[in-house]
């Protein structure tokens, strides 16, 4: 088994790409900050065109894994992606 640990700012690239593609924008016109809270877990705030929307671990991880397979190649599976909050927010993917 390979383990592949993407960055707070891969998970943030993976975020921008996917609502860039999912709302029809440039990726430059997407912000997005990750968080994580005891009550909700881990979630993203996006902005596009002046509206924010908010994105749960299960949009977080539909976004990380595109983005392991159009940037890295990798085939990887929702149970394969496992979200961890030391100094900051990182996916650890297993394959």
């Amino acid at each position: 088994m390979s383990t592949t640990v993407l960055s707070m700012d891969e998970i943030i690239n993976a975020v921008c790409l996917h609502m860039a593609e999912r709302k029809g924008v440039r990726v430059q016109e997407v912000q997005v900050e990750l968080s994580w809270d005891e009550d909700t877990g881990y979630t993203a705030e996006v902005w596009i065109q002046g509206r924010s929307q908010y994105l749960v671990e299960s949009n977080l991880n539909e976004a990380i894994l595109r983005y392991l397979h159009s940037e890295y190649g990798i085939r990887a599976y929702r149970e394969n992606v496992r979200l961890e909050l030391d100094e900051e927010i990182t996916a650890v993917v297993t394959t």
